[in-house]
């Protein structure tokens, strides 16, 4: 058999996991010329909630929510967006980009793993080898590390608890795609954790120099908003629609190793070898847990 022809929904997956895997780089980009961790988080939410507001009334007309819905949603919101913001922004600060890209790696092993003790999945052996593998590598990823785990252990430990949110809220999603389009999940979970998020940061936003802030950081915020939060999340869900989560789901085994590669080209970060065999044993746990059914998360970072 010939190999399968690339369907338009394949340039839509790669062209949503590129734009994943550069917002590490633009993150730390942001962070390390002027923008408050708290002021930037707070601030590209707040916006990305605004659009899909705006996305979801103008497509529905709606944002009904069933009653039994509401708590959970809230619950999700505040893992997933608030706690996975606060611990992503400063995750990043505190450590390099590409050092985050590769934890980051872990979350679809993650994922399955959250939706085992939800009962959503069963996992046999092969699964927990593939954590072990993942989680073999994150150690390696941060002993590696320029300085040592010392030297950037509160970065590490803030990355991977970013990686555990985002994997959780993956999880804790799912089972509302199936009531709700989404455009309006997106609308209430972004408006739900910027809440919290504007307030906890409301003494960065008050003290943040905006006019100080070069062009270039403005024009890497607004990529952030529009390209990670809003773009990818419509180019995701039509590539899904086309082609389901399964094949979708293969692409972002790319988001780890592109993030590094982005982060070395543009900041130019350096990555020593024992964090490339982190980041090799982190794909070798992603192969393997391929071998069983998987989540695909809603969007990304």
């Amino acid at each position: 058999m010939g190999m399968r022809r690339p369907e338009l929904a394949d340039l839509m997956l790669l062209v949503t996991v590129v734009i994943w895997s550069l917002n590490f780089t633009v993150t730390k980009y942001v962070l390390n010329h002027g923008f408050k961790p708290l002021a930037y988080g707070g601030i590209r939410f707040g916006a990305a909630a605004l659009l899909f507001a705006g996305l979801t009334y103008t497509r529905e007309r709606s944002f009904r929510l069933r009653r039994n819905d509401i708590a959970f949603i809230v619950g999700a919101a505040l893992v997933g967006i608030f706690l996975n913001q606060v611990a992503f922004v400063y995750g990043t600060k505190l450590t390099t980009a590409a050092t985050v890209a590769l934890i980051f790696g872990t979350m679809p092993v993650l994922t399955g793993l959250f939706a085992w003790l939800g009962g959503i999945e069963r996992l046999h052996s092969r699964f927990w080898l593939a954590a072990a593998a993942c989680f073999g590598g994150v150690v390696l990823v941060a002993v590696g590390a320029k300085g040592g785990v010392s030297g950037n252990l509160w970065g590490y430990l803030l990355a991977f608890i970013g990686a555990v949110t985002w994997a959780a809220y993956s999880v804790a999603a799912a089972p509302l795609m199936t009531r709700y389009t989404a455009s309006r999940l997106s609308a209430y979970a972004l408006s739900i954790g910027a809440i919290p998020l504007l307030a906890v940061g409301s003494g960065q936003l008050s003290t943040q120099d905006y006019g100080s802030l070069p062009a270039l950081v403005w024009l890497a915020y607004a990529f952030a908003v529009l390209g990670p939060l809003f773009l990818t999340n419509l180019l995701w869900f039509n590539a899904i629609d086309r082609v389901g989560p399964s094949r979708a789901a293969l692409y972002t085994n790319l988001q780890p190793f592109l993030g590094a590669i982005f982060a070395l080209l543009i900041l130019s970060e350096s990555i020593t070898p024992l964090q490339v065999a982190g980041g090799v044993l982190i794909a070798a746990g992603i192969v393997l847990s391929r071998h069983e059914p998987a989540l695909v998360p809603q969007e990304s970072l």
